[in-house]
């Protein structure tokens, strides 16, 4: 299985923002039965998101779905809070958001780069956010970002919170190596299903991120944290195993010590 991984993954363009917007340009079906991996084409997971999310982000604030994707997770924070914005590094990522959230009028999407200087103070101002800020959701993107990028993302997070917003992540925490981790998805010897080869042959290697990459990347000194624990990332469940839809991970709400 190696060597395949291995000439799969050498097809993936080195540049990220080329890459994520070629995979979403390619994808032709989202939701069950999908392309997409990491869409089960169920809200389960993020209901079990939600008492998190209305304890601790402030209801008066838009919220900012960094990272959107085709806005699944998007669509579903709008339908608890007033306001949300979905943002995603990949235009055709956003015009796919925006065709699937046709009719939801509280739901609006940008194509932006969290991890570009300045890029929150640019957002802000489009939106017209106001020192208050916004709430900020994210599932699934840190995980996927070197520590540098990591850093630049969170120093536009701070910056999109402003005087009352709050942060709350999800993401894949696997601790296993490639292998492992594909083998998890339902890759064999005999084959690897289709939206984890896609994943594969056009994304970068994703990491994984826990509670030490949290502290790493939002420092206690800056960051206080308010809740964290484990989750199941649910994602596409193409092999019908039981399990090998749900990967290991971590969730944290954090706001800025102010």
């Amino acid at each position: 299985m190696i060597p395949k991984l291995v000439r799969l993954s050498r097809s993936a363009p080195k540049d990220r923002h080329k890459a994520w917007d070629r995979y979403w340009a390619g994808i032709t079906a989202t939701g069950p039965g999908g392309e997409v991996l990491w869409d089960s084409g169920s809200n389960h997971e993020f209901q079990g998101y939600q008492d998190s999310l209305l304890r601790h982000l402030d209801p008066a604030l838009p919220v900012v779905d960094t990272g959107c994707g085709h806005g699944s997770f998007t669509r579903a924070l709008a339908g608890i809070f007033p306001s949300v914005i979905g943002v995603d590094v990949s235009p055709h990522a956003v015009a796919r958001a925006r065709a699937e959230s046709a009719g939801i009028s509280n739901a609006a999407f940008e194509a932006r780069d969290m991890t570009a200087e300045g890029a929150a103070a640019e957002l802000a101002e489009f939106f017209q956010l106001g020192l208050d800020g916004a709430n900020v959701f994210i599932r699934g993107v840190l995980h996927v970002l070197d520590p540098a990028h990591q850093a630049a993302m969170v120093e536009n997070l701070r910056t999109l919170v402003g005087r009352r917003g709050t942060v709350f992540m999800a993401e894949t925490n696997f601790q296993g190596n490639p292998v492992e981790y594909v083998t998890h998805l339902g890759a064999t010897t005999r084959g690897i299903p289709a939206p984890l080869e896609l994943a594969i042959r056009g994304l970068p290697m994703p990491g994984h991120f826990g509670p030490e990459e949290r502290e790493r990347a939002f420092p206690p000194s800056a960051w206080e944290l308010l809740e964290d624990g484990h989750v199941a990332i649910e994602t596409n469940p193409v092999t019908g195993v039981p399990g090998q839809d749900r990967v290991p991970g971590y969730y944290a709400v954090v706001r800025p010590r102010r």
